[in-house]
């Protein structure tokens, strides 16, 4: 081989060495078929379900013409799933987590077949609809902690940071396209395609569940597992507390979702269509802060990580609420999802090393409690002070708040910043 050839091949290896460290590391989808199974069936039911999501919003809105009767589809699936959240922890960490994830998966095959036999036989009734998305927040609040608890034991440590990428991956690509992908079917052939394309598509996740090995949680202690001892063990351990606190200064103080219908009105003179755009900015940067999440690799502080994700978060919003250009706006927004996603991998990944496996369905369970609740509060939070003040007060105040906040809490636990994942210490 000529000296030409090897600096050739030489140039060829540090470029594919240069996207390795800018995008996604794959090596949990090529180490392990059970994980690749259960990542490939995971993307296919979020799509289904966010498709579901707003043919259920859709078809109240058809039956009722409400806004109202439509924002309580929202209330009917937050109510169980922070009901359920933390007992749905606690059964991951009593029963076989395979085959929890198998029953509370084929529940909502059941429920979307429910609602497509419904459609089909031309039943309408608001009533029903509700009944339908409650029972499927129950199923997935089971569903949530059994899946995120099987992980840690699909793969190596050294992996999980690159395993939640690529499952925050899942969730926002199902969040983005799901809707779109809802809408479109419900025009063409009506609210019965999409519920029926959702049951089939949990098939996937059921298959995926169904090649996994036997899931029993590591028991060390008591054979019962306990909502309080779950919330007591996170009380003990700063590090494993600190990643909801710093989460909760994002989601309740730094949170302007809802304002955007009156900002796009009263700030850019915009639509419905205006709406639409911001509040797909921060998904389009959740999915990069996914997609680009190749670097995070070589982080071995992820307390510090954390910190400086919502720190920028914060700075972001504050700053979105200042602009009056909508497309710098809309960058601002992008750049708060994409800080959001760092902050999520990294305290996920602290979740799944630092505890221990009889605790991991429980702390998952808390993790629903926080993302269902933390934005719904911020939402309230927002829309209180915009009404007493203005939204430009509200959002700015709140993004500057966060800022404080999370630097209070830097102060507050010195251990969090200096945590490494090297020697993981909950």
């Amino acid at each position: 081989m000529s000296a030409t050839q090897e600096e050739e091949q030489e140039h060829e290896r540090e470029r594919e060495q240069s996207r390795r460290r800018l995008f996604a590391d794959l090596t949990p989808l090529r180490t392990s078929p059970h994980y690749r199974r259960l990542w490939f069936g995971n993307t296919v039911s979020w799509v289904g379900q966010g498709m579901t999501s707003l043919a259920v919003s859709l078809q109240v809105y058809d039956i009722t013409h409400s806004p109202f009767a439509v924002g309580l589809v929202g209330l009917f699936s937050l109510v169980p799933l922070i009901v359920f959240g933390l007992y749905g922890g606690a059964i991951a960490d009593t029963v076989d987590r395979r085959k929890l994830g198998l029953a509370s998966a084929t529940g909502s095959a059941v429920l979307s077949a429910a609602l497509a036999t419904a459609a089909f036989a031309g039943f309408e009734r608001v009533w029903f609809l509700y009944g339908i998305v409650a029972l499927q927040a129950v199923c997935a609040a089971l569903n949530s902690p059994a899946r995120s608890s099987m992980i840690p034991r699909l793969l190596p440590a050294e992996q999980l940071r690159a395993a939640n990428a690529l499952n925050s991956m899942t969730t926002t690509f199902g969040m983005l396209v799901g809707p779109s992908l809802g809408g479109l079917l419900v025009g063409v052939g009506g609210f019965q395609t999409a519920y029926s394309i959702d049951a089939v598509a949990f098939f996937a996740a059921l298959y995926a569940m169904w090649r996994l090995p036997a899931m029993l949680p590591e028991r060390t202690g008591a054979k019962r597992a306990s909502v309080l001892d779950g919330l007591r063990f996170l009380a003990t351990r700063p590090n494993l507390r600190m990643t909801f606190l710093s989460d909760f200064c994002a989601m309740i103080l730094a949170h302007p979702r809802a304002l955007f219908p009156a900002i796009a009105v009263l700030w850019y003179g915009g639509d419905a269509r205006t709406t639409g755009l911001l509040v797909a900015a921060p998904a389009v940067g959740a999915l990069l802060g996914s997609v680009l999440s190749g670097w995070q690799g070589r982080i071995r502080h992820h307390g510090q990580a954390i910190l400086i994700a919502v720190g920028c978060w914060g700075t972001a919003v504050a700053v979105f609420g200042l602009t009056r250009n909508l497309w710098l706006g809309l960058l601002l927004l992008a750049l708060a999802g994409y800080s959001d996603t760092v902050s999520m991998i990294f305290r996920n990944t602290m979740m799944q090393v630092a505890a221990p496996d009889e605790m991991r369905g429980r702390l998952q369970g808390v993790f629903i409690v926080v993302v269902a609740g933390g934005p719904r509060l911020g939402d309230f939070l927002a829309g209180s002070v915009a009404d007493l003040t203005s939204p430009a007060v509200a959002i700015t105040g709140g993004g500057i708040a966060c800022v404080l906040a999370i630097g209070l809490l830097a102060l507050y636990a010195p251990g969090f910043r200096r945590y490494d994942a090297v020697n993981p210490s909950a």
